[in-house]
């Protein structure tokens, strides 16, 4: 009996083309197209202002304080006629170089009384970090600008006729978002100021600084000491 032949792999499909290494790169998954003038440019023709914000000890304030902050916010809320978005960074800090300068400072200390306060404050910290870890917290306002803005149909034409990276030129953007987010920002500061808050926007190398470390983030301290041992 003859067995009926194998198809030539090479003719079928998918199956004879040849092997290539897939190459890609980070950026390819980044929606960022560009930082540049304190504005963050997106691949879609979008833009976007950060802010950095201080924080506030809700639960120190006055029982009349903190009526008076929840006023503020919800006064900061139905103010805004935008979009605005609120992120929280959490990370863990290495505390270490603290517990070093407690170390300098009681030798230095002469009263015993207060060299022993030190001390035991020290000895606190450091059974806290066995049992928690310590988290630094940065807050953000981000305040987007979409490409829609630019107007609907020159947006649908001018991404049906895209060659470039970004659907528009890049100082059209610009010029557009900062018209734009520029008085909503100063918006945002002033209500800011009612709830004793500082909204800070930061500046481009601040903003390449912070996605830089937000796409490459270090190991916590612990796992970075253990991996420099190991070597």
């Amino acid at each position: 009996m003859k067995l009926p032949s194998l198809p030539n792999i090479s003719k079928v499909p998918f199956l004879g083309l040849p092997d290539e290494p897939i190459v890609s790169t980070t950026q390819d998954f980044v929606p960022i197209a560009d930082i540049v003038d304190n504005l963050v440019v997106y691949k879609d023709g979008g833009a976007a202002l950060v802010m950095e914000s201080t924080s506030l000890n809700f639960g120190l304030l006055s029982e009349k304080e903190q009526q008076a902050v929840i006023a503020a916010y919800a006064a900061l809320l139905n103010s805004l006629s935008f979009p605005i978005q609120i992120i929280i960074r959490s990370q863990r800090k290495d505390i270490s170089s603290y517990l070093k300068y407690l170390d300098e400072e009681t030798s230095k200390i002469k009263n015993d009384k207060l060299s022993f306060l030190v001390q035991d404050h020290k000895n606190f910290i450091s059974e806290s970090i066995k049992k928690k870890n310590v988290l630094g917290k940065t807050f953000y306002m981000v305040i987007p600008f979409s490409p829609l803005e630019m107007g609907v149909a020159k947006t649908l034409n001018t991404m049906a006729k895209r060659k470039g990276p970004l659907p528009f030129s890049k100082n059209v953007v610009l010029k557009k978002a900062k018209v734009t987010l520029f008085p909503k920002r100063d918006h945002l500061i002033r209500q800011g100021n009612r709830l004793s808050l500082r909204f800070r926007p930061l500046v481009t190398r601040e903003l390449v600084e912070l996605f830089y470390e937000t796409y490459n983030p270090e190991p916590p301290p612990n796992e970075k000491t253990e991996g420099e041992n190991g070597q």
